[in-house]
């Protein structure tokens, strides 16, 4: 069976580390902000200009002028700053982010992106994902593995206006984690109950299956 993408998010989770500074991008990504293990110290940035971002807020912690840079409500925890996008973003193009998680419509065997534009639809745009992928050597890429239409996500060659080229090396969907390597996406793991043969057809890009993929653990 297919990730949630609360499960995706957890799953994520797993990849911080303590004393971590992170940016999560829009969509599924902020949802790692909620599964942080207890007992870590990390940092959550986002572009619009916090940096210490919590959980999501509880009826009672709604806070409407607190909000995430997809204008989510949000909270902030004990230590948190606030400041204008200019250092904000200062800090992303600095290379001070230890790891960026970034939604995306598609990804290569050659670790480029594609996350901002499909032309003839209302997409939100740019927004700092151009940054992030500029300025940020560790980037998961989370997202579902084909489209509404069944379609693949993961390609030989992107279709879409890039975001970055060659920048992505790990890559999480609902069915699978994967890393790019030597022009492939290698299988490491894979959901509960998903079968590599599911993932094999759901994949247009080159993939490299070891003897042995193990099933996540939630």
């Amino acid at each position: 069976m297919a990730l949630t993408r609360e499960q995706m998010a957890q799953r994520v989770a797993r990849e911080l580390q303590d004393g971590f500074y992170v940016n999560l991008g829009i969509g599924i990504p902020t949802l790692v902000a909620n599964y942080v293990p207890d007992g870590m110290e990390v940092m959550l940035q986002s572009e619009n200009g916090l940096l210490g971002m919590g959980v999501f807020p509880t009826e009672a912690e709604l806070d409407a002028d607190m909000i995430n840079a997809g204008k989510q409500t949000v909270t902030a925890r004990i230590g948190a700053s606030i400041f204008d996008s200019a250092e904000s973003f200062a800090m992303i193009r600095g290379g001070h982010i230890d790891l960026t998680v970034l939604g995306a419509f598609e990804v290569d065997v050659n670790g480029n992106i594609a996350s901002w534009m499909i032309p003839g639809k209302l997409v939100k745009g740019m927004g700092g994902a151009m940054d992030l992928v500029a300025g940020a050597d560790n980037i998961i890429v989370l997202m579902t593995h084909a489209s509404k239409d069944g379609e693949s996500k993961l390609l030989s060659k992107c279709t879409l206006p890039l975001t970055g080229a060659g920048c992505i090396k790990r890559v999480l969907t609902d069915l699978a984690y994967l890393e790019i390597e030597d022009g492939a996406f290698v299988l490491k793991e894979r959901a509960p109950g998903v079968s590599v043969e599911e993932i094999v057809a759901k994949t247009a890009g080159k993939l490299v299956v070891p003897d042995d993929v193990p099933e996540m653990s939630f």
